[in-house]
This record gives structure tokens, C-alpha cells and sequence, in this order.
């Protein structure tokens, strides 16, 4: 059941990136070399970071983003667009030397995706950016960080939220390696497969593998482990729990920030004290709208629509 508190009081601190997107749709994705003509374009707000703040926002939390955007006409419609999903930008910085990311993404006539990024700005994101918003990180209740921006950024922001007893969810893409010292204040670690397998060496390719990825990742010091296994579902790890919860079933059109719109209504629900279970659930109906829309913030559902699906 969720919490009675009304969802507009559930605070989430989001720490990442933000990205232009530029997408073409084709009938399928080019190979080395390829040219696919016939394509259709356009362009969107982007970044994992910025689009788990928008479904965050759209889910019904009080949102306020820390990360860094050029001093550019980019970095005025990325920062334009988290204002109109009412998140606090007070810590969005523009930077002088740097251009706000850009992403091209291909994407198939199955739904899945290829891209590329300049990271551009995303990169410049420096632990005083995080710093200076230690005052918020002590009225937040989720603290929600990824790894398009620099592993030093991650690790502050992850130790400004422990200090202040907020919840702390890593979702670590894309995949790299981690220290221990920074999983053990992770509650809430959130791989795909392929994370999961860049992570532990072990080859996630159903429930069996995800249990072994999860055992050893909470060896490391993570408190609860979320793999998400795409159309098969999420394996939850923690809690008490240890079991694969299936996903929604949909028509994916665009799979491109499927993942981000899981985590941002992860931490909504999270916020507001759902229980472990139905938060993933929450984050999976989020997800399962997202990929019937094309784009990465375009694609992230309102709150009555998660509900809706959900049947609550």
C-alpha cells in the first residue's frame, strides 16, 4: 500500500547528467559502414539524469537536480525543460568551457536503440557542484545518482546523503567499475543485465544468474539489489526477498529511457514510503508506458497514468 502523505512532499535529490537527443528513427539500426535511408527525425531532452528528475517529477515528488549544462542555446532549453516539470534547478550550473551533452540515438523498428554521447558538460560535474547543495541533501528523503557524470561527483554526492540519512539509489550506467567504499553506503543498487554481469563476472540471463549477481554484490555492501531483466521483469534481492517480479507486458515503440523512468518512479515511490515490492511495481508500470512513446523525457508518464495502469 502506499503511504497516506500526499506525493508532493516525497523530497528526491537527483546527481547526473543532462543531454540533448537527437533521434532517428529508421526501420533498423545501421551497421558499421551502413547507410538507412528513409529515417525520421527529431530531438528531445535527454541524459539519465535529467530524465529519472522529469519521471520523478511526474510521478509526483519535489525534485531538485544538481548537474552542469554549457553556456549555450542546449543548455537553456535543457535547463527550460526541467523548469516546466516544476524541478528546482538552483543547482544547475552553466558552464563556461564545456557544451551541454548531446546524444544521437538510432532506434530500430523493434524498439531498441544505439547511441552515442558527447559528454561535453556532463563531465565538468565536480564534487563543489555537490557540495554547494549540501544544505538540500538534509530535507531530502531519496537521493537518486547515476554514472554519466565523474566517479568523484558520484561518490561525493553518495556521502553527503549518508551523512545526512537520506536513501541512497545507484543505478550504475552506464556500466563501469566500482569501489567497495562506495557500495557500502549504496541501499539500493539498480543494474540491468549487463551492468550486473560488468559488475560481478557473472552472466545474468535469468533468475538463477541474477540471484548469484545479487549474493555477490551484498557481499560488497549493498543492502538491496534491483536487476532489471527488460521484458522478463526485475529481480529483487533484499529485504527478505529474493525473487523475479515480472514486468508489464507492452508494445515497446522507443526502449531508450525505459531504465531511467524505472528508477525515477522507483525513488518516488520509495520516498513516500511504499514498501520494497511495490515500488518496483510502481517503477515497472512507469517503465512499461515509457516504452510506447518515442523519446527519453517525452516518454515519461504522470503520476494518474503509473495509478492507472497499476489499478490502484
Amino acid at each position: 500500500m502506499a503511504s497516506k502523505k500526499h506525493p508532493s512532499k516525497a523530497r528526491v535529490v537527483v546527481v547526473g547528467s543532462s543531454s540533448i537527443d537527437m533521434i532517428v528513427q529508421v526501420g533498423r539500426i545501421p551497421g558499421i559502414g551502413e547507410t538507412v535511408i528513409g529515417g525520421k527525425f527529431h530531438s528531445a531532452c535527454g541524459g539519465k539524469g535529467a530524465n529519472q528528475a522529469v519521471t520523478a517529477a511526474r510521478a509526483g515528488a519535489s525534485v531538485l537536480f544538481v548537474g552542469r549544462v554549457g553556456r549555450d542555446a542546449f543548455g537553456k532549453t535543457v535547463v527550460a525543460g526541467l523548469k516546466g516539470d516544476g524541478i528546482d534547478v538552483a543547482h544547475v550550473t552553466a558552464d563556461g568551457k564545456e557544451p551541454t551533452a548531446v546524444a544521437f540515438i538510432f532506434v530500430g523498428g523493434n524498439g531498441e536503440n544505439s547511441i552515442a554521447v558527447a559528454s561535453g558538460a556532463n563531465l565538468r560535474l565536480s564534487p563543489a557542484d555537490v557540495g554547494r547543495a549540501r544544505g538540500v541533501f538534509k530535507r531530502g528523503a531519496i537521493l537518486l545518482v547515476q554514472l554519466e557524470t565523474p566517479l568523484k561527483s558520484v561518490a561525493a554526492s553518495v556521502a553527503l546523503a549518508a551523512k545526512a540519512g537520506m536513501r541512497v539509489i545507484l543505478n550504475p550506467a552506464p556500466a563501469r567499475a566500482l569501489p567497495d567504499s562506495l557500495l557500502r553506503k549504496v541501499d539500493i543498487l539498480t543494474p540491468n543485465e549487463h551492468e550486473a554481469e560488468s559488475l560481478t563476472g557473472i552472466k545474468v540471463d535469468g533468475a538463477q544468474a541474477a540471484s548469484k549477481a545479487a549474493r555477490q554484490l551484498h557481499s560488497r555492501g549493498v543492502k538491496v539489489v534491483i536487476i532489471t531483466l527488460g521484458a522478463r521483469g526485475a529481480f529483487v534481492s533484499g529485504e527478505g526477498h529474493s525473487l523475479l517480479v515480472p514486468a508489464f507486458k507492452a508494445r515497446a515503440i522507443d526502449t531508450t529511457a525505459a531504465g531511467d523512468v524505472f528508477n525515477g518512479a522507483l525513488a518516488v515511490a520509495l520516498a513516500e514510503g511504499q514498501t520494497l515490492l511495490d515500488a518496483v511495481r510502481f517503477g515497472q508500470a512507469a517503465a512499461a508506458i515509457s516504452v510506447t512513446r518515442l523519446g527519453a523525457q517525452p516518454s515519461a508518464p504522470s503520476r494518474s497514468e503509473i495509478v492507472r495502469l497499476l489499478g490502484r
